[in-house]
C-alpha cells in the first residue's frame, strides 16, 4: 500500500518557519506528533510520499509515535543535526518507507527545456519544493520507481523587494490577477520540469513508476495533464507507455467508490489536490500491464474538525497497489 499525506507544516517545537506564524509549543508539537502518529497508523502503507515537512526530526518522531517499524525516513535539504537546520525557506518533501531503498535524489534544477520567464520575476529555473525520486523494491524484489511532489499553490505571487516585503498594491484587481497569472505559470513550468523527469525515467529504466503528492490542482486541470498526459492515449495508444494514470481512474471495478473523494476544502469548495497516480504497469486493462491497482481510499473526516495546525487541512489518500510475481527463469536440459 502506498500513501500520500500533506503534514501542513510540520517542525520542530521553537522553530519558526513563516512570518506571521507563531512557533510551535512543546504541547502543540506533541500533539501535532500524536495526531500525525494515529494517523499513519490508520494507513499502515508500506510507502507513505509526505509534503510540507520542515524538520526532518520531527517526521520521524511522528512516525515513531505512529508504533509502526520503518527503516527509512528521508526528508532531503530538511535534515537536522551535524549543523543542519531544517529546510529554509519553504518546507521539503520526503518518503517513508518499510521497503527496501535502493536510491534517492532530490529534483531541484529544471531540464532546460522548462525555464520560462515569469513577468516580473525573470527565468523560473528550479522547483521550490524539490520533488524526490526513490528507487525501491517491493517484497519480492520487484523494482519500482516512487516520485514524491508538491508543486505551487494557487497564492498569488505578488513581487517583493530586497528585504522581503510585497512592493505591489495587493488591493488592485489588476495586479492580483497578475500575481496569479506568475503562480500559474510557475507551477505549470514545474509539472513540466515533472513530466520531462518522467519520461526520462520510463524510457530509462522501464520501471513502473507512482507519483504521489499535492500537485495543487486537479486531476483533469491543465498543469495535472502536463505530468500524466493521459489525454494523449485517446489519440495515440502508443502514449500510455511515457503516460500516467489517475489510479482513483483506474482502480479495480469492485472497489468501492464514493462521490467524497476529495482531499482539501478551500473556501467551501471540495477539491482533489493529493494525488496518485501510476504508469500503465498497474493498468489492468493495459498491454503493458504487470498488475493493478486494487483500491484507493481517501482519509478525510478530520477536515470537519475544525481549523487547529495540529491537524491537517489535507485529506490523505491510499492506494492499494499490486504488481505480479515475476515468472521463474526455466533450465535448459
Amino acid at each position: 500500500m502506498m500513501a500520500t499525506c500533506n503534514v501542513l507544516n510540520l517542525a520542530l517545537p521553537g522553530r519558526h518557519f513563516y512570518d506571521g506564524q507563531d512557533p510551535y509549543s512543546q504541547t502543540e508539537f506533541e500533539r501535532k506528533v500524536g495526531w500525525l502518529g494515529d494517523r499513519f497508523r490508520a494507513l499502515n502503507a508500506d510507502v507513505i510520499a509526505v509534503q510540507e515537512v520542515w524538520d526532518e526530526q520531527a517526521l520521524q518522531t511522528a512516525v515513531a509515535r505512529s508504533g509502526l517499524q520503518y527503516g527509512f525516513v528521508a526528508v532531503p535539504g530538511a535534515e537536522n543535526g551535524d549543523g543542519r537546520a531544517g529546510a529554509q525557506g519553504t518546507p521539503r518533501v520526503g518518503i517513508v518507507t518499510r521497503l527496501k531503498v535502493d536510491s534517492v535524489q532530490s529534483l531541484a534544477a529544471f531540464p532546460a527545456a522548462a525555464v520560462v520567464d515569469v513577468p516580473g520575476l525573470g527565468p523560473h529555473t528550479r522547483f521550490e519544493r524539490p520533488p524526490m525520486v526513490a528507487m525501491l523494491r517491493l517484497k519480492h524484489g520487484q523494482p519500482v520507481c516512487v516520485i514524491t511532489a508538491h508543486l505551487k499553490s494557487k497564492r498569488p505571487k505578488f513581487l517583493e523587494d530586497a528585504s522581503g516585503k510585497i512592493s505591489e498594491d495587493t488591493g488592485d484587481p489588476a495586479v492580483q490577477a497578475l500575481a496569479s497569472l506568475r503562480s500559474l505559470i510557475m507551477r505549470a513550468s514545474e509539472a513540466l520540469a515533472l513530466r520531462l523527469t518522467v519520461v526520462d525515467l520510463l524510457h530509462r529504466s522501464r520501471l513502473p513508476l507512482v507519483l504521489m503528492g499535492d500537485l495543487n490542482d486537479s486531476p483533469h486541470s491543465v498543469t495535472t495533464q502536463l505530468i500524466a498526459a493521459t489525454t494523449q492515449v485517446a489519440y495515440d495508444k502508443g502514449a500510455r507507455d511515457h503516460a500516467l494514470f489517475s489510479a482513483w481512474d483506474v482502480q479495480g471495478e469492485a472497489a468501492l467508490r464514493r462521490d467524497v473523494a476529495y482531499s482539501h476544502i478551500h473556501q467551501g469548495y471540495p477539491e482533489v489536490l493529493d494525488q496518485v497516480l501510476v504508469s500503465e504497469e498497474f493498468v489492468a486493462s493495459s498491454r503493458g500491464s504487470l498488475g493493478d491497482v486494487r483500491r484507493v481510499e481517501v482519509f478525510n473526516d478530520h477536515l470537519f474538525e475544525g481549523r487547529d495546525r495540529s491537524r491537517s487541512d489535507h485529506g490523505f489518500v491510499r492506494a492499494l497497489l499490486r504488481l505480479r510475481l515475476p515468472e521463474p527463469s526455466s533450465s535448459g536440459g
